[in-house]
C-alpha cells in the first residue's frame, strides 16, 4: 500500500508543514485541502472523485437545512437531513458490503445480485461518519452551516485523519477551521504526541503483530493451548498499539497545524468492566454511535425491551462498521451480550470485586474478543477457540511455543507496560527540566529508531485502513 511508504510520508509531510507555515493564514486551508486531496490521490487515485462528490453532496444539504430551519420548515429540513444520511450510507453500503453480501446470497444460490469485485476505498468509514454527521449537527444547532466549500472540504479531508481517524465532528473542529492559533510550543507537543504514535505503531505493534501472523499461520493440527492464548494476546497488543498509535499520529499532525482533535484511547487494558473498556476504547467511534444512532434510538430511556434493542442495534453496527464479515457482526453481538449482563447484574459486583478480579475478568472476555475480530474464516475461527481452551486433546504446549516466547518475550513486556499510564505518572513527577530534556531525548531516539526499522522492515501494516 503506497501509503505505507516511509519515504513518501517523510517529504509528504515536511513539504506539506513547510508550505504551511510560509503562506500567509487565510491561504492555509488551501495548503490543508491541496496537500489532503493529493495525499488520497497518490493511494486511491480514481477514487478521490468520491470524496469530492461527498462534500459537494453534504456542503449543499448543510445550507439547506439552515434555510429550511430559519423559515421554520421543520419538515424539509429533516427530509434533507434524511437525503443526506441516506446518501452516505448508500456510499457506504455500495462499496463495502454490495459484494460481501451478494457473495453471502450467492452461497446460498441466490444469484439477483452480482458479486462486482469493488476494491474499498481507504478510510470511506471514517469520513463518511464525519460528513454524515455534519448535517445532524446543523440541524440539531449544534453547529452552523459552513459557508465556504473550501474550508468544508479542509473538514472533509484533513489529511492527518483522513484514512483512520479518529472519527472527528464538525460541532468539535468547525470553529477551529474557520480560525485556529499556531505556536513553537503547540508544534513542539505536537512533534512529541506524533513520535508516541509513531513509536508504539512501529516498536511495539509491528514487531508483536510478526508473532500472531506467524500463529495465525500455524495449522490448528500444530497448535497448543498456550500457543493459541500468546498468538491473541500478540494481536491484543497489536491492534491496540497500531490503531491508538495511529490515532496519536493523527493528533500530533493536527496539533502542528494548529487543530486539536479529542483523544480517542485513554488505557482500555486497565479497565475493570467491559462496560469501562468501551468508554476507554476508540472513543470516537462509540461517542459517535452513542449520538448519532443509540440516542436517536431512544437511548435507555424506554421499555427494557426497546433499550435492549436499542442496544443491539448499535452493536450489530459497530460490528459490521469494522467489516464486511460476519466474524465482524458476531464480535459486536459479543460485547452487546457482555453488556446486557454487566447492566443487569454483573457490574454491580465487579465494582465490589477486588480490583484485580475485575481486571483479569475484562481483560480475559477482551483477548476472547480479539480473536473472533481477527480471524475472519468460520471454521478456522471454531478451531482456534478450540485450542484456545483446550477441547478435543490439544497438548498444553510446546518447543514452538517456548521458542516465540523467549524471542517475543521483551517487546512483550514492553507492550504490557505501555499499556498502563505508569509511564506517563512517573514522567509527570519529574522536574519541568528533566522532563523536558528527557522529551527530547525520547522524540530523537524514536525518530532514528522508528526510521531505522522502518527503513530495514518490511512488515508495515495500518490494520484500520481497511475499515
Amino acid at each position: 500500500m503506497v501509503f505505507s511508504t516511509p519515504v513518501f510520508l517523510f517529504y509528504f509531510l515536511v513539504l506539506t508543514l513547510l508550505v504551511y507555515y510560509l503562506v500567509p493564514r487565510k491561504l492555509r486551508n488551501v495548503v490543508i485541502l491541496l496537500s489532503s486531496l493529493c495525499f488520497y490521490y497518490w493511494g486511491e487515485r480514481i477514487y478521490v472523485l468520491i470524496m469530492f462528490l461527498s462534500t459537494a453532496i453534504d456542503f449543499t444539504h448543510g445550507l439547506l437545512v439552515e434555510r429550511f430551519k430559519a423559515k421554520g420548515n421543520d419538515k424539509a429540513a429533516r427530509r434533507t437531513v434524511a437525503m443526506s444520511i441516506l446518501f452516505n450510507l448508500a456510499l457506504l453500503f455500495f462499496f463495502k458490503y454490495w459484494d460481501f453480501i451478494a457473495g453471502s446470497l450467492q452461497s446460498m444460490g441466490l444469484s439477483f445480485m452480482p458479486v462486482l469485485g469493488i476494491h474499498l476505498p481507504i478510510g470511506i468509514s471514517f469520513y463518511t461518519f464525519q460528513t454524515m454527521s455534519y448535517t445532524v449537527d446543523v440541524y440539531r444547532g449544534d453547529a452552523r452551516a459552513q459557508r465556504s466549500i473550501l474550508n468544508f472540504g479542509t473538514f472533509v479531508t484533513l489529511f492527518p485523519q483522513l484514512i483512520a481517524g479518529p472519527i472527528i465532528k464538525y460541532k468539535d473542529l468547525g470553529d477551529q477551521i474557520d480560525q485556529r492559533t499556531t505556536s513553537c510550543d503547540k508544534f513542539a507537543s505536537g512533534v512529541e504526541i506524533f513520535t508516541i504514535g509513531m513509536a508504539k505503531k512501529v516498536l511495539i505493534a509491528n514487531n508483536v503483530g510478526m508473532l500472531w501472523e506467524a500463529y495465525k499461520a500455524t495449522a490448528l493440527t500444530d497448535l497448543t493451548v498456550a500457543g493459541a492464548w500468546l498468538g491473541v494476546i500478540a494481536f491484543t497488543f497489536q491492534i491496540y498499539f497500531d490503531f491508538s498509535g495511529y490515532s496519536d499520529m493523527a493528533i500530533g499532525l493536527g496539533r502542528m497545524l494548529g487543530f486539536e482533535f479529542l483523544p480517542n484511547f485513554n488505557y482500555p487494558y486497565i479497565s475493570k468492566s467491559i462496560t469501562e473498556f468501551w468508554r476507554r476504547w476508540h472513543i470516537s467511534l462509540s461517542t459517535w454511535f452513542r449520538e448519532y444512532l443509540y440516542i436517536p434510538l431512544g437511548g435507555n430511556r424506554c421499555s427494557k425491551r426497546r433499550w435492549m434493542f436499542n442496544l443491539f442495534v448499535v452493536w450489530a453496527a459497530t460490528g459490521i462498521w469494522h467489516g464486511a464479515s460476519w466474524n465482524f457482526l458476531l464480535w459486536g453481538l459479543f460485547f452487546w451480550v457482555l453488556l446486557l449482563i454487566e447492566k443487569f447484574f454483573l457490574l454491580e459486583k465487579l465494582e465490589k470485586a477486588p480490583a484485580v478480579v475485575s481486571h483479569i475478568y475484562t481483560l480475559f472476555l477482551v483477548v476472547v474478543s480479539w480473536a473472533i475480530f481477527a480471524i475472519e474464516d468460520f471454521g478456522h475461527l471454531g478451531g482456534y477457540l478450540k485450542v484456545m481452551f483446550g477441547l478435543g486433546g490439544v497438548p498444553l504446549t510446546n518447543g514452538a511455543f517456548g521458542y516465540y516466547l523467549r524471542s517475543y518475550l521483551p517487546v512483550l513486556v514492553v507492550a504490557g507496560l505501555a499499556s498502563t499510564p505508569m509511564g506517563a505518572r512517573l514522567y509527570q513527577k519529574l522536574p519541568q527540566w528533566a522532563a523536558k530534556a528527557l522529551g527530547l531525548l525520547f522524540i530523537l531516539a524514536g525518530l532514528i529508531l522508528c526510521t531505522a526499522y522502518l527503513v530495514d522492515g518490511t512488515y508495515n501494516p495500518f490494520l484500520y485502513f481497511r475499515f
